[in-house]
């Protein structure tokens, strides 16, 4: 074919596809126009049934989830209108029919899409938790902000947003702080063996009850949880509305200074972890004789042996030192004076 030929026949088809397109020209036009109007009121709708919704904490979550399907079932409608009015002879039913045939492959593909779109979905229509409640998610803890489709953002308590998939929020536990209007916070405090136990509580329940915060229903207490290796721990539990993170740590805070000033001022130790070293002094005559060893055993009625000090271990050995040195000395005097005689 003559090159001049080809140009001809190329540019023809270029001129044929500029004038199509100047010809489509308005129905394009038209179809962004009608497209912007549909998202208007799908924009416009969302944020109509948030606000009706907005006042009923219960209905919050329901007005989120039928507001974004109202938004984007009336954008895919304007999407299909628009598509009709550029392409007059294309058919919804033609789209659908192709979705289906490619279903399988577009399900493979957004899995994880789709599986957090219906696990956010399942989320606000249950409301196991809302946005503004305190929850604790694996090694995250904060404020839910949002909760969209396909995640739910948390404020830390840091400053920090953490976005964690819907899906995972759904499969797994969640701790809600401020599930409830009120929280029960906790503390164990160790008092000395020697002090004691009733005192020690009811000190413990007047410093609580003087914390400001603190409810007087349920009422705070006071129980021995633990005999501890060098304390006696009691169980200190109030609690405090609202339970939200602020609050329980202000609360904690004015709590155990009080519980501390309050027990050293009536005298009740507050000891530091200690530990007793029993000395093992069994030997072939106490062997078995619990009654004569002293590792710890309860002896009933008779006399417990008494524990060997540092210092008494060092007099004996000093006393014998003596012993032997006086016994030297005289051996040898007796040689010097008569260094004929043997000794002994």
């Amino acid at each position: 074919m003559n090159p001049e030929t080809e140009i001809t026949t190329a540019w023809g088809k270029v001129q044929a596809m500029f004038d199509s397109l100047i010809l489509m020209l308005p129905n394009i036009v038209l179809a962004l126009i009608v497209f912007a109007l549909f998202f208007l009121i799908a924009r416009a709708i969302k944020a109509l049934v948030k606000r009706l919704t907005r006042t009923r904490r219960q209905a919050r979550n329901l007005g989120m989830v039928l507001g974004r399907l109202s938004q984007g079932t009336i954008i895919l409608v304007g999407l299909f209108v628009a598509l009709a009015i550029v392409f007059p002879s294309f058919k919804p039913g033609d789209l659908v029919q192709l979705l289906g045939i490619s279903g399988v492959a577009i399900g493979f593909a957004f899995r994880d899409i789709l599986q957090n779109f219906l696990a956010g979905i399942l989320i606000l229509l249950t409301e196991p938790f809302q946005i503004d409640d305190q929850i604790v998610f694996k090694d995250y803890e904060g404020t839910v902000e949002d909760i969209q489709t396909r995640a739910t953002t948390v404020r830390t308590y840091d400053g920090r947003r953490i976005v964690i998939p819907n899906a995972e929020l759904f499969t797994n536990s969640v701790t809600v702080n401020t599930a409830f209007e009120n929280r029960r916070l906790e503390y164990d405090v160790g008092i000395g063996y020697g002090d004691n136990i009733e005192q020690a509580k009811q000190l413990m329940i007047e410093a609580i009850a003087s914390v400001d915060g603190v409810l007087r229903q349920p009422p705070p207490e006071a129980l021995v949880m633990e005999l501890a290796d060098s304390t006696v721990n009691i169980r200190a539990r109030w609690w405090i509305q609202p339970p939200r993170r602020a609050e329980s740590l202000d609360s904690r805070d004015r709590v155990l200074t009080a519980i501390k000033n309050k027990l050293v001022a009536n005298g009740i130790d507050l000891p530091f972890p200690t530990q007793q070293v029993l000395f093992h002094d069994q030997t072939e005559e106490t062997d078995g004789d619990r009654t004569r060893q002293r590792e710890g055993w309860p002896v009933g009625k008779t006399e417990a042996p008494q524990p060997l000090s540092l210092s008494r271990s060092l007099r004996e050995l000093a006393k014998t030192r003596s012993q032997s040195d006086g016994n030297g000395s005289k051996e040898t005097q007796t040689a010097q004076d008569d260094p004929w005689k043997t000794p002994g």
